[in-house]
């Protein structure tokens, strides 16, 4: 076991992390591993802060800890930290005005990605082994591609949610990183719960529309990736899988998360207005997500239905999607979360919300480097096939090996 407190080179702990690991049992599939979680898990007898120091004044202390915590130290796996994550999970970048935001170790000149950003830091800082983290809008699959890990955003409601503070329910997942694979399917197989839906990966699409969005050098890496897998996955079909309702899809993911976070997040935040202090970016997305009308959100979500419709026809038992897990390399940590923030999170959207939409399970794997930066590959399975997609990591990774 490291020594405890463990180093934190990359800032990836809050001040109020854990001042004693919480050691698993002596025997299990996660004996003697470690790991750390983000900042939303209610752990028995701390606080969560959800990235804001105003909410963890007021907060009151768990009295359970979250079951897919519980479950990971039953494994025998010990819990060594709380991580850091963004304000109120409300951006993609990995940074954070109250704590500090997290390095990211594979380019320290870059951002981690958010909202797990503490977790995927502490992870690729070898801290621990795998960390915990949550996926709404893709705070699991961007941070594993720009730090170069492995990251599984479930079947929605497959991880249970129990005791993890809500941001928008019917996007909202528990994930999780991991640098090895093999460690990576361990812990997927002691979380996923619910319905397992087994079958030969017989058809792969590939996202051409997704993949000619790509910039230039993250693109090139992902098509040697793809060169040195394919004799291993079935031929892919090149498929339009979204194309010009891109833009439709990812504002109707916008309008269902604003809509779900008036009543989630937002309660608190109006009722300590004369206290809370938002960072840029974070307080202008409440502001737009406040605005959004009862018919807005039914108008998105009965377009959700016909978006997941469309996506479960296309990945029946068997199929996969594989697409670039984002569009662009890790912007610079100076990038301000605002105007100029507004293009990277568009773009990252229109990537991310298709399997939230759909309630898809999602992983992004290691495929290479561009320009000093971890790119990841992502593919999207059938309902239930979170099984075969962790499979499928394993599988590749002597072939995708960074």
């Amino acid at each position: 076991m490291p020594p405890f407190p463990p180093d934190d080179p990359v800032h990836a702990l809050v001040p109020h992390t854990l001042k004693e690991p919480l050691a698993g049992r002596g025997s299990g599939l996660l004996a003697g591993r470690t790991f750390m979680v983000k900042d939303l898990f209610a752990i028995r007898g701390h606080k969560v802060s959800n990235g804001n120091p105003c909410f963890y004044e007021h907060a009151s202390p768990a009295q359970v800890t979250a079951p897919a915590i519980s479950r990971l130290l039953d494994a025998g796996a010990t819990l060594t930290g709380i991580t850091t994550c963004d304000e109120f999970f409300y951006s993609l970048l990995g940074t954070n005005v109250h704590y500090g935001s997290p390095i990211n170790p594979r380019a320290p000149r870059h951002v981690t990605g958010g909202s797990s950003c503490g977790s995927v830091a502490a992870v690729a800082a070898s801290m621990c082994e795998f960390a915990l983290g949550s996926d709404t809008g893709g705070s699991i699959r961007v941070p594993a591609s720009f730090c170069g890990l492995y990251g599984l955003r479930p079947t929605h409601g497959r991880i249970l949610l129990d005791g993890v503070t809500p941001m928008a329910p019917s996007f909202d997942t528990v994930g999780f990183f991991a640098r090895e694979p093999e460690l990576f399917r361990k812990i997927g197989h002691m979380l996923l719960d619910g319905e397992r839906v087994e079958a030969p990966v017989r058809h792969v699409l590939l996202a051409h529309d997704l993949f000619i969005h790509s910039e230039a050098s993250a693109d090139q890496v992902l098509w040697r990736a793809l060169d040195k897998i394919g004799s291993h996955l079935p031929e892919p079909e090149h498929r339009v899988v979204a194309g010009e309702e891109i833009d439709a899809w990812r504002e109707a993911f916008r309008v269902i998360q604003g809509f779900e976070i008036q009543s989630t997040l937002l309660p608190f935040i109006k009722a300590h207005a004369g206290e809370v202090d938002l960072g840029a970016g974070i307080k202008e997305r409440f502001a737009v997500a406040a605005a959004i009308t009862p018919a807005e959100a039914e108008a998105a979500r009965a377009h959700r239905a016909e978006i997941a419709e469309r996506l479960h026809a296309l990945v029946p038992p068997g199929t996969l999607i594989v697409l670039p897990t984002t569009p662009t390399l890790p912007p610079e940590h100076d990038i301000p979360d605002g105007a100029s923030f507004a293009e990277f999170r568009t773009l990252t959207l229109g990537h991310t919300c298709l399997a939230g939409h759909a309630g898809l399970p999602q992983i992004s794997i290691p495929a290479g480097v561009a320009a000093g930066c971890p790119v990841g590959l992502s593919f999207i399975a059938w309902r239930g096939g979170d099984e075969a997609l962790l499979d499928l990591a394993v599988k590749l990774a002597p072939l995708v090996k960074t």
